[in-house]
């Protein structure tokens, strides 16, 4: 791909096509929106998943089966019927809304529920959330004291795992962009690929080295969490 993307005229060597992403107003957009959409859905997916998950363990822990089964139910969902689903909504939803990419945020929060279920679970599965629970009660914390000052911080690592997770999901969506009609990075690398393959093929590297330093980046945290359960 490097090969590829640098290839000029005469077998000589160019950066033409990497120069040429910052020069495509059209790439550049779905970029920017991409990256609006997975802080956004990274964000919504934090809020939604962590209070009710914790609620569920330390209240309800009789329904943590059927939330478990919910949350990984998009992975057994493939995207083309998820979108058949979503369209009657999203006709709605563009009605209130508008017709903003953005409004993606809602169904890239949804798929990426199966992934950041595990994180989460995995980082409250490692603590006594009960215990913790209670003894900030017992000193009169409220509730959400308990999960902003309590929960949070003793998953932080599952927590940033999760929203990492989510981030490379949604850079790498296409499927639901496409057939809902909004243009996000990789509908345009699917476009940029039928007019000029150089650009396609160097955002398309561009993309995957960005996926490594997102995986370097969960192996760091989770080194530092296996070294922080080591020393406790």
């Amino acid at each position: 791909m490097g090969e590829f993307s640098t290839r000029g005229v005469n077998d000589t060597r160019s950066l033409d096509s990497w120069a040429q992403i910052t020069q495509d107003p059209d790439l550049v957009d779905a970029i920017i929106t991409s990256l609006e959409l997975s802080i956004t859905s990274s964000v919504l997916m934090l809020v939604i998943l962590v209070p009710t998950m914790a609620w569920i363990r330390l209240r309800l822990p009789k329904l943590q089966r059927l939330v478990e089964f919910l949350c990984l139910l998009p992975l057994a969902i493939p995207a083309i019927v998820l979108v058949v689903g979503m369209a009657p909504l999203y006709a709605w939803v563009n009605y209130f809304f508008g017709d903003s990419a953005l409004t993606l945020t809602f169904a890239y929060t949804v798929l990426v529920l199966p992934f950041a279920y595990r994180a989460i679970d995995a980082g409250l599965s490692a603590i006594d959330l009960k215990t913790l629970a209670e003894a900030a009660r017992s000193l009169g914390a409220s509730w959400l004291t308990v999960l902003l000052k309590v929960v949070v911080p003793n998953i932080r690592t599952a927590l940033i795992g999760a929203a990492l997770l989510s981030v490379a999901l949604v850079l790498g969506e296409f499927t639901i962009a496409s057939l809902l009609n909004f243009d996000t990075l990789q509908v345009q690398v699917n476009l940029l690929g039928k007019r000029n393959a150089g650009v396609s093929i160097a955002v398309s590297l561009l993309c995957l080295l960005f996926a490594f330093v997102l995986l370097f980046a969960l192996s760091y945290v989770g080194q530092r969490r296996r070294q922080t359960v080591v020393e406790e």
